[in-house]
């Protein structure tokens, strides 16, 4: 069982560190544009696994999609990063002929894959990369609901003083400014959240979760990796066991929620398939105003893309 990572930077390279970790694929590939950077991360992961007791095989290829072949799951972390003052949309242009490239090349060499998309903006480049591969939506998954949803949880638990491991939580909608909370559906060991917290300092808390990837950006200078590459494991783990794990991803939406064309974060099953299931939940008032103004926001997006 094979899984390739497209794009060996800080995201691409932790994501494949502890996917070797998990011990649960055969092969892992690192595949990038720039010359020896694929090469030389693999080495520095592949020198690690005796140490941790892992028999996952980690090669680096410089632009060889060859190597791609027949891979079970593909994961495109590449595409311009955020920098200190960009946003998330300003990415757009630029990385939307990355993604068709990249998607382009990667079906071509594996046309039974799964693809799990990482790069930003999250939602449009995930809807670029199915309308380039052409094959079943369930295939073409964006991370984006389990990274926002830890965010929150971390955020949630230190307002608390509890542990985020007792939170269950999801969040639906465009990922960061746009993504719509579930006050409603957010409990914390089977408690509804409202016994902890109001409506209105939960809000409090989910615009700090909004700001979470920019504040690592003004910090680091870069977009973070950890916790995305943390999320995208889990994405790869629930499909390789087929365990029929609930998460919210951006997915197409053809009907759901009242929505058409579009990639949007919604709760999910993830198994064997990819999304085995689109959970439709039923929404208040608030929370459809919401997830109509994160939508909006999306399809506006959309209709800027020069390629389709």
């Amino acid at each position: 069982m094979k899984v390739t990572i497209i794009g060996s930077g800080n995201v691409g390279a932790f994501c494949a560190s502890l996917l070797a970790q998990k011990d649960i694929v055969r092969k892992i590939v690192l595949l990038d544009i720039k010359e020896k950077l694929s090469e030389g991360k693999s080495l520095d992961i592949s020198q690690m696994l005796p140490i941790i007791h892992s028999n996952t095989e980690v090669v680096g290829t410089t632009s060889d999609y060859s190597k791609s072949e027949n891979s079970e799951i593909i994961i495109i972390t590449s595409g311009i990063t955020r920098k200190p003052g960009l946003s998330r949309d300003d990415l757009l242009n630029i990385n939307e002929k990355i993604i068709h490239s990249v998607t382009k090349k990667s079906i071509y060499f594996s046309p039974k894959s799964k693809f799990i998309i990482v790069s930003n903006p999250l939602d449009v480049m995930t809807y670029v990369s199915y309308m380039t591969a052409k094959v079943d939506s369930s295939r073409i998954i964006g991370m984006a609901g389990i990274l926002d949803s830890i965010r929150y949880r971390y955020f949630l638990s230190k307002k608390l003083k509890i542990s985020p491991n007792d939170i269950q939580t999801l969040l639906l909608g465009g990922h960061g400014d746009s993504m719509v909370p579930l006050y409603r559906y957010t409990s914390i060991s089977g408690i509804p959240l409202q016994e902890f917290l109001s409506e209105r300092e939960n809000d409090g808390i989910i615009e700090k979760t909004k700001k979470g990837g920019e504040e690592i950006v003004n910090l680091l200078g870069t977009s973070a990796w950890m916790a995305p590459g943390a999320s995208i494991v889990e994405m790869v783990e629930a499909i390789l066991k087929d365990s029929k794990r609930i998460f919210s991803c951006s997915v197409f939406l053809n009907g759901e929620y009242n929505y058409k064309n579009i990639y949007l974060g919604v709760p999910v099953i993830l198994g064997k398939n990819g999304i085995e299931k689109i959970i439709e939940l039923q929404l208040n008032k608030k929370e459809k105003n919401l997830l109509n103004k994160s939508a909006n926001h999306i399809n506006n997006m959309i209709n800027k893309l020069k390629l389709f």
